[in-house]
């Protein structure tokens, strides 16, 4: 198979109809298979204080309790995930949404409560690869929730970075695969420039720095560990640059 590209979005891009459909069209137009992941935060942030339910956060982290649990699979598995659906069938390409729980495609267990419970929230262990390259070979571009499932009946609510970084590494054994994490910024920046490149020497200097703090350093080193799973190239990039080879911050093992 022709190399992957495992293309991960996130929630503010989604909330914006105008970005998310020019961000659509470039990613129909990408040559090759590819696996498409959407977050959708602010979606369901949005949805749950329209029905009396408001967000509780602990260190930049949703809690997942019950209510909340509900909110994230209407929004995530259902109105984030078949709204770009119909958006790429209307560009004319084949797609299919999909949890973690469809198909048994992402298992996970629930997070230890200690130090925090955030609730009904995921620690992938397993991404089934076989349906996926099924429906990479026959051209339908598969468009990932960010929920998995604990194999018990219940939808775990999980970080879509961490998705996008377990499904590019489990589909490295069968084919050459690129990860690019998409967001709002050009990539990593630092003093409002954009570094083109990054190293683990280098990420420990920025972090002690305090240049890259908070949500920044999960996808860094999810992009990172991907790399040490077999995943050719990762990129940390803007929605908007998703065609340009030289665009974003390149994460480099040396």
């Amino acid at each position: 198979m022709k190399s992957i590209k495992v293309i991960k979005v996130g929630g503010k891009v989604i909330n914006n109809e105008d970005r998310l459909d020019a961000f659509l069209k470039a990613l129909r137009q990408l040559e090759g298979p590819k696996v498409l992941v959407h977050g959708g935060g602010s979606v369901a942030s949005t949805m749950g204080e329209r029905l009396g339910i408001k967000p509780n956060m602990k260190d930049g982290r949703r809690i997942t309790d019950d209510d909340t649990q509900e909110v994230i699979t209407m929004v995530y598995g259902g109105l984030v995930n078949k709204n770009i659906v119909a958006k790429l069938q209307a560009l004319g390409s084949d797609a299919v949404g999909l949890s973690g729980a469809d198909v048994n495609l992402i298992s996970a267990k629930k997070r230890n409560p200690e130090p925090v419970d955030y609730g009904w929230v995921g620690d992938i262990e397993q991404v089934r690869t076989d349906w996926l390259l099924e429906f990479l070979r026959n051209d339908v571009i598969p468009v990932l929730a960010p929920l998995t499932h604990d194999g018990k009946g219940n939808i775990l609510n999980t970080n879509a970075d961490s998705i996008a970084s377990f499904t590019a590494s489990a589909l490295a054994e069968f084919s050459s695969v690129e990860l690019m994490l998409c967001f709002e910024q050009a990539g990593v920046m630092k003093d409002e420039i954009m570094l083109p490149g990054l190293n683990p020497d280098l990420y420990e200097e920025l972090k002690s720095e305090k240049v890259i703090t908070d949500g920044m350093i999960p996808k860094i080193d999810l992009g990172f560990a991907a790399l040490k799973q077999g995943v050719k190239h990762v990129t940390i990039r803007s929605f908007d640059a998703l065609q340009e080879e030289k665009a974003g911050t390149e994460l480099r093992l040396t």
